[in-house]
């Protein structure tokens, strides 16, 4: 029976150091973390190996709910595929476990809070988009990589799986910024 602990944070800026903290101190013999978006399960290979990997009376331990998905279905399903693999869920903040009768309960109405506090979260920040718009003020999110250097290696016949490498990002953010630069 192992006690394995996952920490996320949504974006590369973001720290994980807290999370990893905290789930050493409560026991975890493995920790797998990823800077991924919450809001699916998609893309999210650190989650998905130790799920698979999870073994009978093993123990998958995360700080808050909302490291674990911030879509109800997705943390139930996720939940459900533990529990096919006769594991657990323990969420440290507020303590909940999957190990107890209402512990099921319990993750469905956090999963839902959670789900709705993401709804709030982009609203909100429709909200302020717009007003900055109005103000003339935005100009938009910050770039995550140069699409200079993406359109240099380009023009110098780099593929994009090559560029995608060098740069550090997807081929798919590589197709997107060549055909924005036209």
């Amino acid at each position: 029976m192992a006690r394995i602990g996952y920490a996320r944070v949504s974006t590369i800026d973001q720290d994980l150091q807290v999370q990893l903290d905290r789930l050493r101190s409560e026991g975890c013999e493995i920790i797998r973390s990823e800077k991924v978006s919450g809001a699916s399960r998609e893309g999210r290979t650190e989650l998905e190996t130790i799920i698979e990997f999870l073994r009978e009376g093993d123990e998958l331990i995360v700080t808050r709910l909302d490291r674990l998905g911030r879509d109800t279905r997705d943390v139930l399903n996720i939940v459900h595929d533990c529990q096919q693999r006769n594991a657990f869920v323990t969420i440290l903040d507020p303590h909940v476990s999957t190990r107890g009768e209402m512990g099921q309960v319990i993750l469905t109405v956090l999963g839902m809070v959670a789900q709705m506090e993401r709804r709030f979260i982009k609203e909100r920040q429709r909200e302020g988009i717009t007003r900055a718009k109005a103000a003339g003020v935005y100009k938009g999110g910050k770039s995550r990589f140069d699409h200079d250097w993406i359109r240099k290696l380009h023009i110098k016949g780099a593929r994009p799986s090559a560029i995608a490498k060098i740069v550090g990002c997807s081929r798919m953010q590589v197709y997107r910024v060549l055909r924005v630069l036209g």
